[in-house]
C-alpha cells in the first residue's frame, strides 16, 4: 500500500513535469490551465507532481487546456531513455 511519504513513480513523474513544462511555455498558471482543462487546481498539482496517475480523460482535457495534441503529452517515453521495455524479449 502506498502512503503519502512513498516516492512518486519516475514515469509519473517524467509525465508531470513535461506537463508542467507545456503548461509554462504558454505562460499559463495553474489556476488557469485547470480551468481551460475543466480540471481542480489540486488535481493538477498532483498530476505535475507525479502524485496522481492521471486517466485517459484527464489526459485529454489537459492536452485541451494547453492546446495540443493529447499525443504530445506522452513524447518523453517516444525515445530509448523513456521506452517501457518490460514486454522486451530477454536475452
Amino acid at each position: 500500500m502506498s502512503t503519502s511519504s512513498d516516492p512518486p513513480d519516475p514515469r509519473l513523474l517524467l509525465l508531470g513535469l513535461h506537463i508542467r513544462r507545456l503548461r509554462e511555455e504558454r505562460g499559463l498558471s495553474l489556476e488557469e490551465l485547470a480551468e481551460l482543462s475543466g480540471l481542480s487546481f489540486r488535481g493538477l498539482v498532483y498530476v505535475e507532481h507525479g502524485r496522481r496517475n492521471a486517466g485517459v480523460l484527464t489526459l485529454l482535457q489537459i492536452a485541451e487546456g494547453l492546446q495540443v495534441a493529447p499525443s504530445r503529452l506522452v513524447t518523453p517515453f517516444d525515445g530509448p531513455a523513456g521506452a517501457d521495455t518490460s514486454d522486451a524479449p530477454r536475452r
